[in-house]
Formats: C-alpha cells, sequence, structure tokens
C-alpha cells in the first residue's frame, strides 16, 4: 500500500510514495481491537471459547485481515493499543473445525498452522486485504475511534480513508464507556502547532484557502484535523484549484467535521452547488456569517436551507449570484431573527418583496449595502419606515430609483439612528431628495456622495443646514457643486463639521469672493483636496480664512497652486498642522517649506513633497532646523542632492522613521555614510530608481536596515488585514491611501 500524504492538520495534500505495508497490521490491529472492545471485554476473565456476535460483520474477524504469516515472534499484550488488554491473539476464527480461541493477554498464541494463517504474497495486480473492505465496514471501525490522534493518523493512509474519516459526523463518533484518562487526552495531543491555521482574537481557528489550495482534499484534512482541537470556527475560500477544486464533497467534509463553524467565505467557486452549501447549513447550526460571491450555481435554494439550520446568522453578503432571489431573502427574513448585517450586489433577480421582506422583518439589522439591483422607490419606502435600527446605509447604483424613492426616505421619518449614508452614482439623489434625507436624518454624522450630478449649491446648502449633526461630508466627481455650495456648507455646519473631503470634483474654480461674508468653520481639522483640477490659490485662500483650526492637510494633484495661495492657509492654522501632503503640487517653492517647517515644525509629523521639482536641499535645512517631531518624510521627484541628504543626517534632534527618496537622480554613492547615520532611527527607507547609487552602498544599507525593514513588512501586514477587513463592507467610506510596497528597485 502507498501512503497518501495528506496530512489532516497541515492540509498538504501532496503524495509521498511511502511503502506503508509495515504498518498495516499494527493499522488493523488498532482497528479491530477498538471495534471488538464492547463485545470482548466480558470475556477477559474466564477462559472460556469467545462467542462471535451476531450484529458485528463478519468481515472484521476474517484472520486474512492481519495478514499474518505465522512467525512465531512473542508479543506484548498491549503492543497494538497500549490501553487495551485484549489484542488479536485472543479471537481467531479458524473456520468451520473451530470454534475459538483463548489465549494469555500478555503473551501471544504460538500457533503452527500455516495453512490457515499464511497467505501468498500479493501479486502486483492484487489489492491489499485492507482495501478489499467495502466503506460501510471502514465505517464501523472509524467510528469507534474515539482519541482524535488516532482518527488523523488513518485518515494518512490513503486519499480513500481521509474522505470516508471526514465523512463522519462527530455525533457518530462511537464513545466507549472504559476509556481512561490516558486515551481521553489524545484529543490533546492533537493540538499541535499549525502553520495554516490561525488562532482569531475570539479563541476559534481560522483557516483560508486560495487558488491551487483549494481542494476537495484539503478541506477533508482541514475537517478531520480541527475536530481534535476543538472545531473550525471560520473558513475561507478564494478561488480554486482548475483540475480538482472545491466541489460539494469538500464543504460535506466541513459540515460533518466542524459544527462550531462560526463564519464562511466562499468567494469565485463556481463547482460548489446548493448541495454542499445545504450540507453546511445541516451541519453548521452555529453559523453567525456567511458571504457568498461569484457563485453562479448558488439558488435560492441554498439560502432557504441556510434559514432553516442557521437561526443565529447575524452577517449575510451575496454579491454577483445570478440565481438568487427573492425567494432565498424571505426565508432568511422569516427564520433569522438575529440579522444585523445584510450586504446584496449585482443580483439580478433580487427586487423589491425580497428587500422589503429583509427590511420589514429584521429588527436588528443595522448595516445595509444594497448595489446595482433591480429595486425601486417602494424599497426605498421601506427602509425609511422600518429601518429604525440602521446606523449604516449605502445604496450604490439603483437605477430604477427615482427622486420620489429618496425624498420618501428622508421624510418618513424611520432613520432615526442612521449616522452613516453612502450613495452613488443614483440618479434619484437630487437636491431635494437630500434636503429631505437632511430633515429626516437628525443623527446623521458622515455623507458620502459619489457621482451625484443632479445635486447642486443649492441642495448641498439646504442638507448642511438640516444636518446640524454632521461631522464628515465626503463629495467625488459632484460636477455641478461649486466653491459657493462648499463655503457655504462650512458656514452652516460651523460647529461640528471635522471633516471635509473632496475628490475630483471638476466644478469647483477660483471665485474671488470675500471671506468676511461667510462665518468661520472652527470645527474643522481635516481637509482634503484631491485631484480637483479647477481648485487654485482662490479657493485655498478663502479656505485658509474660514478653517483656522485645521490640523491635517491633504492637497495631493493641484498643480495650479502656488506659494501664494498655500501661505494664507499655513498662516492661519492656530493649531498647528500635524500631516501635510502636497503630493503633485509642482508649482510650490522652497520659500512655502520654509515658512511651513518655521510656523509648524513643532506639530508638523509627516510631510509629503512627492513631485514637488522646485524643492531643494534649502527646504532639507529648514526641516531640520525645525521639525523635531517630523516622523515621515517624502522627498521623491524633487531637486535635493547630497548635501541636503548629509544636512539631514547631522541633525541631533531629527528622529526620521520613514525616508522616502526614490526618482531623485541628484543622489549619488556620497550619500552612503549619512543614510547609514539616519539609519539608526528609520524602519523604512524608499530608493527605487535611485541610479546614481552603485551596488556596493545598496549592499550596505541593505545589511544595515534588513531587521527593522522586517519590523516594517509585519506592521504593514497588520495595518493592511484591519483595512481590508473594514472595506470588504463599505469601501466608499474610507480614505484613498498609497503605500509603496513595491520593495526597491536597484540598478
Amino acid at each position: 500500500m502507498w501512503m497518501y500524504g495528506e496530512s489532516p492538520v497541515s492540509g498538504n495534500d501532496s503524495l509521498h510514495y511511502t511503502n506503508f505495508s509495515s504498518f498495516l497490521p499494527c493499522a488493523v490491529g488498532l482497528l479491530l481491537s477498538n471495534a471488538l472492545d464492547p463485545y470482548l471485554a466480558q470475556y477477559s476473565s474466564s477462559p472460556i471459547p469467545i462467542p462471535v456476535p451476531v450484529d458485528l460483520p463478519s468481515l472484521l474477524i476474517m484472520p486474512t485481515l492481519v495478514n499474518y504469516s505465522g512467525d512465531d515472534e512473542l508479543y506484548s499484550g498491549a503492543s497494538f493499543y497500549q490501553k487495551n488488554l485484549i489484542d488479536l491473539g485472543r479471537v481467531c476464527t479458524l473456520g468451520s473445525s473451530v470454534d475459538g480461541y483463548y489465549c494469555s493477554p500478555r503473551k501471544r498464541a504460538r500457533i503452527s498452522a500455516p495453512d490457515i494463517f499464511e497467505t501468498p504474497r500479493l501479486r502486483k495486480d492484487q489489492k491489499p486485504t485492507i482495501e478489499v473492505l467495502p466503506n460501510e465496514c471502514l465505517f464501523e471501525i472509524f467510528r469507534r475511534l474515539s482519541s482524535g490522534k488516532e482518527r488523523s493518523s488513518c485518515s494518512c493512509v490513503s486519499k480513500r480513508w481521509l474522505m470516508l474519516m471526514s465523512s463522519i459526523c462527530r455525533a457518530e463518533i462511537y464513545k466507549s464507556e472504559n476509556l481512561t484518562e490516558g486515551s481521553a487526552s489524545c484529543d490533546d495531543e492533537m493540538a499541535s502547532v499549525d502553520e495554516d491555521l490561525v488562532i482569531e482574537d475570539d479563541g476559534y481557528l481560522s483557516r483560508c484557502l486560495e487558488g491551487k489550495k483549494a481542494t476537495d482534499v484539503r478541506l477533508a484534512a482541514i475537517a478531520v484535523g480541527t475536530s481534535a482541537r476543538g472545531g473550525l470556527g471560520k473558513l475561507s475560500i478564494r478561488g480554486s484549484n482548475s483540475a480538482r477544486g472545491v466541489t460539494d464533497v469538500g464543504l460535506s467534509a466541513i459540515a460533518h467535521g466542524c459544527p462550531s463553524l462560526r463564519s464562511f467565505s466562499l468567494w469565485n467557486v463556481s463547482s460548489v452547488g446548493d448541495e454542499g452549501l445545504s450540507e453546511i447549513a445541516k451541519g453548521c447550526h452555529m453559523l453567525e456569517k456567511l458571504d457568498i460571491c461569484q457563485a453562479s450555481s448558488i439558488s435560492n435554494k441554498s439560502l432557504i436551507a441556510i434559514a432553516k439550520g442557521c437561526p443565529n446568522l447575524t452577517t449575510l453578503n451575496i454579491e454577483s449570484c445570478p440565481e438568487v432571489g427573492n425567494e432565498g431573502l424571505q426565508a432568511i427574513a422569516r427564520s433569522c431573527p438575529k440579522l444585523k448585517c445584510i450586504s446584496i450586489k449585482d443580483c439580478p433577480l433580487v427586487g423589491d418583496h425580497g428587500v422589503s421582506s429583509l427590511l420589514s422583518s429584521a429588527d436588528n439589522l443595522s448595516r445595509v449595502k444594497l448595489q446595482d439591483l433591480n429595486i425601486t422607490d417602494f424599497s426605498l419606502a421601506v427602509i425609511g419606515h422600518y429601518g429604525k435600527a440602521i446606523v449604516n446605509l449605502v445604496l450604490s447604483s439603483l437605477q430604477n430609483v427615482s427622486e420620489r424613492g429618496f425624498w420618501v426616505m428622508g421624510v418618513a421619518q424611520g432613520l432615526q439612528k442612521l449616522m452613516s449614508l453612502t450613495v452613488s452614482s443614483c440618479r434619484g439623489i437630487t437636491d431635494a431628495s437630500i434636503e429631505a434625507i437632511g430633515k429626516g436624518c437628525i443623527h446623521l454624522k458622515q455623507m458620502f456622495l459619489r457621482r451625484c450630478c443632479l445635486v447642486s449649491d443649492n441642495g448641498l446648502v439646504a442638507f448642511s443646514k438640516a444636518a446640524r449633526s454632521l461631522e464628515s461630508l465626503q463629495l467625488e466627481e459632484c460636477n455641478s457643486i461649486t466653491q459657493f455650495g462648499i463655503i457655504g456648507a462650512l458656514s452652516n455646519i460651523k460647529t461640528t463639521l471635522k471633516y471635509l473631503t473632496l475628490l475630483k470634483c471638476k466644478g469647483i474654480k477660483d471665485i474671488d469672493v470675500e471671506a468676511s461674508m461667510f462665518s468661520p468653520c472652527e470645527s474643522l481639522q481635516h481637509l482634503s483636496i484631491r485631484n480637483c483640477p479647477g481648485v487654485g490659490n482662490a479657493s485655498l485662500t478663502m479656505v485658509g480664512k474660514l478653517c483656522p483650526k485645521l490640523q491635517r492637510v491633504d492637497l495631493t494633484g493641484l498643480y495650479g497652486v502656488t506659494d501664494a495661495g498655500l501661505l494664507p492657509l499655513v498662516q492661519n492654522s492656530e493649531a498647528g498642522l500635524v500631516k501635510v501632503n502636497l503630493a503633485g503640487c509642482g508649482n510650490l517653492s522652497d520659500n512655502i517649506v520654509s515658512e511651513l517647517a518655521r510656523l509648524h515644525g513643532g506639530t508638523l509629523e509627516l510631510l509629503n513633497l512627492d513631485g514637488c521639482r522646485k524643492i531643494t536641499d534649502a527646504s532639507l535645512v529648514a526641516i531640520a532646523d525645525n521639525c523635531l517631531l517630523l516622523k515621515d518624510l517624502d522627498m521623491s521627484k524633487c531637486a535635493i542632492t547630497d548635501a541636503g541628504i548629509a544636512v539631514l543626517s547631522n541633525a541631533n534632534r531629527l528622529t526620521l522613521q520613514v525616508l522616502s527618496l526614490s526618482n531623485c537622480s541628484g543622489i549619488t554613492c556620497k550619500s552612503g555614510p549619512s543614510l547609514t547615520n539616519l539609519g539608526q532611527t528609520l524602519v523604512g527607507l524608499n530608493l527605487q530608481n535611485c541610479n546614481s547609487i552603485g551596488c556596493n552602498t545598496v549592499e550596505l544599507l541593505v545589511e544595515k536596515f534588513i531587521f527593522r525593514a522586517e519590523m516594517l513588512v509585519t506592521t504593514l501586514l497588520a495595518l493592511l488585514l484591519e483595512a481590508t477587513s473594514f472595506m470588504l463592507w463599505f469601501p466608499e467610506n474610507a480614505f484613498t491611501m498609497s503605500w509603496l510596497v513595491d520593495g526597491c528597485h536597484w540598478k
């Protein structure tokens, strides 16, 4: 026999060609000894023939199973199973001439009957005797293995044994009353370290399979290997192996072996259908989170099964499932009263009946995301009336919803607890409807409008007057809004607004307006104006005068801004600027950087001057002299030289942690010692496309930074995991951030 090397813990499904014939007698002895315990224990103290129980399959006691050759070796009574006093030598069926033998429990009987016990060697085309057993017999043997270690060891024998072992439910495992403390503790021995398993903060095991790793065999191994460790709590399957990917068989194994599963994600696996997900519903009654994306074979049958079998469901995410419709959502609404989060995207069969059933039945529903659905004004009216517990609402690409739908949602006065609203690419959002939303959602704190071209200055000003609790306003590609609308909104929400983001708003252009006509916004702390080509010096001057409490400023891509426009903002900031991003502002010079460093050097922690080609070493001198708290400095594509880097290196009080100098052609090998000196505090250094730096300098720097680079990568991975978890639900609410993770390109 050849051993199939699927480790039930590690999940490596490669084939290891290891001769397993030497293991067979012990394996069979272990299995049969454990299986026969209930029938033989009562005869262990009396030397009488042992009767064969009628209900035990006759194949279990055939001598050919052991493949015993009749040698004269003596074995201890506990050779096959340390906790059993009965071994296979005590019971042997000898055909019609002999009924049974009794043998000492401490010594195997000497049998000189080669005609009975000896078996010829297996021919090449002949299967090992253990493989002759049908699955029904192996099932009865396997389910009597009460120890997780024994079950895992047997599942390593072959793929057939693994798949059969994974089909055994926990309730079907035979529990013997004679288990000792030693055998009962075998499950603890299985709790060995597994690199592929992750223990979540809430204490349960987590596993993620992607691409080629996603196979039925690996899922079966996970089911068997984790059963002895409390069971799998979270499983994510993303993609599938093209040759032997995940099917309903793999999900069935998880359903049988992981009844404690709480979170299940299935992305882009077309080979899984209703049968597999129905098995999950039958076996995993503790399921709380279900995420299905791009599953073309999943239909309403799966959701109906989930509704019946998983009443504790709290989170449901369905995306790009063309066969899921209203019937499935109605079943979820009837049977899952604990539902809190629902996200439905790009499901053409989902309409008003399904959405309205969910919203009207789920009293605890707090997060709702509806995108690319064929719903009408009726669904939004239901949201406005029944959404009393909704805190976060995302509505995107609802082409059949008109102005009336959004207006009714606002005036229904049902969204009293709504705190965050995102509306993207919806033609129904107009001046009248956004004003109604502002009046009806009295506790709204975050508003994000994306590609809502029918909202003008009048609508934005009216909304700002009604939404008195608003703290964050984000506008993206709202081209009908001009500078008047922005200034009017700032004046109306002058006591609560803290965050203002304008992204790609082409309607905002410089207009000469007297700042004294408007009330200042004392509460605004974060200002982000990115890639708005019409914003120039006049707009920034106005913002600088109206917003004296700014601490974080992002002006990425405003190539029309010069020193004259940015200077009023820098001079009027009373609280002290902490983070300033001027990437792509190519017309700024050393003068504004020097003024920024002089006025805010005591508070500045981040400064990004990427692409400011007029910035020279003079700016580095001002930074080194004044910016004592600066941690992150980006001078990419600036006209700096080795002299400027030397100035930074000699600044004893400067404690930079991240320094980016990519595409700085003026940096050469002469900066090697200076960069090495800066490395005492740096955890990140970017020298990408610095072609004047030689290989020797690079090797020296790599040697100095290798340990700190590993620390930085670990930190970035943790941050990316946090960001990914947040953006899976509501990506529109997250501010765009770019991290250079490609590594350094050396030449």
